[in-house]
């Protein structure tokens, strides 16, 4: 069964999902080889450009003004500290710069037309663009799109039934009307969600038919793997395992398989081998850098001795 042949019905994403991991695996790696080079592996960086300061309640998440973490709340980067640091991106190996700013959802006004700045900064330089700003209205992400904005991060985080239990500022239809806003607006949707927060198989299961249901389905589907931070509501959930997300972002690929899969944030607690078994599920794009937002990250330099070793090649765009 694969991408074509499968019903795209909860009790079809079930099968795909409960398949035995290797036949998982298999499977995924057959659907990946149809749409990518397998030996290809976007590199891309992340910056925050604000930080802290966030009404939302997100447990995850330690930019949240609420919540006392070491998170240092700092205002919006000038256009050409964050052109700067593009540079440094690209230079050490990124085709793709991301800029995440921790609102609840982007005002119009000043703020706004220097993110738009920033995102004609960075296009001029020749990378890929992405921007992940909160909520979004329909006019906003049309300038987004006039301005260059390659893509958009939007992510779901969780299934609908879950939801609640992470989040209670904001609801999951909130989510799904930004992307569509995105979409609308011409933007590539970037969207995924984090593994690990306490959540069953059957919310993993929900969290991959609503990405897949998407009409069209997103070109860029990130999975993240929880970054327990202290001062956060999930501080002490206990460490995922890895094979549950190689077995999210196998069924991932099988089902949205001509979406970029990037392996996001938790990779510093990975181990070279459940790394490479995510590159053989169907992930083709990392993030490196020390910082991915405000949470430890593998550095540049690590990520190419590891994708050296691997046999891989770093970039080319995968989208």
């Amino acid at each position: 069964m694969d991408a074509s042949t499968m019903e795209l019905t909860r009790e079809g994403v079930s099968q795909t999902y409960n398949l035995p991991l290797f036949e998982l695996i298999f499977r995924a790696q057959g659907q990946h080889r149809k749409s990518f080079d397998p030996a290809r592996v976007q590199v891309s960086s992340l910056l925050s450009i604000k930080t802290g300061g966030c009404p939302e309640d997100c447990g995850y998440c330690p930019q949240a003004a609420r919540y006392h973490t070491d998170v240092e709340r700092t205002g919006l980067m000038s256009v050409e500290s964050v052109r700067e640091r593009a540079l440094q991106a690209k230079a050490g190996g990124a085709d793709r710069f991301c800029m995440g700013a921790a609102w609840r959802s982007v005002k119009p006004g000043k703020d706004f037309d220097q993110v738009l700045e920033m995102v004609r900064a960075v296009s001029d330089l020749g990378m890929e663009t992405c921007c992940t700003l909160g909520m979004l209205q329909p006019e906003q992400a049309q300038q987004l799109k006039e301005a260059g904005l390659n893509f958009y991060n939007h992510n779901i985080d969780t299934s609908e039934s879950f939801y609640g239990e992470i989040i209670s500022t904001r609801h999951f239809s909130d989510r799904l009307d930004t992307l569509h806003n995105v979409r609308e607006a011409g933007i590539n949707v970037c969207t995924g969600g984090i593994l690990g927060m306490g959540e069953s198989d059957a919310d993993r299961i929900d969290f991959l038919l609503t990405l897949a249901s998407l009409d069209p389905q997103p070109e860029s589907v990130t999975i993240n793997a929880l970054v327990p931070v202290e001062g956060t509501p999930l501080a002490e959930q206990p460490p995922l395992d890895p094979l549950i997300l190689v077995r999210v972002i196998a069924a991932a690929r099988i089902l949205i398989p001509q979406a970029t899969i990037r392996l996001s944030a938790g990779r510093l607690s990975l181990s070279e081998e459940a790394q490479f078994l995510c590159f053989l599920a169907g992930a083709n794009s990392i993030f490196a850098g020390d910082k991915l937002l405000t949470t430890p990250n593998p550095t540049f330099a690590n990520d190419h001795q590891l994708l050296e070793k691997l046999g891989y090649h770093a970039n080319s765009s995968c989208s």
